[in-house]
């Protein structure tokens, strides 16, 4: 039986493949579990007017995350001032929503999601922190914590 995948299928192919499949397979798993289409036709226009929204939109996102990873590259250095213990352990930590504020401050909008941080920073010093800007593209940043100036002095 010949079907049009709605979805990507392991083994099988990716969306909008026609693949040619044993009938009880698409009767009793990619038609019921609406992975596929039955070809016809009418269907397979539709698909075709779905896989040129589907690339017109992932062309639009690549772009978007071309220049979003343009403005990262161009940062120097983000640097955060946290109160220190002596051991040079932070009382607080550097978050991922901290970055995202920091770089929001200079203009560019990064949701925090996209930040990678296995966990908080809890370290004075310089940390290198991965950014998500897209399906193929993650651009480092260099975060620096230095310990907050005490105004007693």
């Amino acid at each position: 039986m010949k079907l049009i995948l709605r979805e990507d299928v392991p083994h099988l192919g990716r969306q909008g493949d026609v693949v040619s499949v044993a009938d009880g397979y698409a009767r009793n798993f990619l038609l019921p579990n609406r992975l596929a289409y039955r070809l016809t036709p009418g269907v397979q226009r539709q698909i075709e007017i779905e896989r040129r929204a589907r690339q017109a939109r992932e062309e639009r996102e690549r772009a978007t995350a071309e220049t979003l990873a343009a403005q990262l590259r161009e940062l120097d250095v983000l640097r955060f001032s946290r109160r220190v213990g002596e051991t040079g352990q932070l009382y607080g930590s550097v978050t991922n929503a901290d970055i995202a504020a920091a770089l929001e401050q200079r203009g560019i909008e990064v949701p925090r999601r996209q930040i990678r941080l296995d966990e908080p920073i809890k370290q004075v010093g310089t940390h290198h922190v991965a950014v998500h800007v897209g399906q193929d593209l993650d651009v480092e940043l260099v975060v620096e914590v230095e310990p907050e100036e005490d105004g007693s002095a």
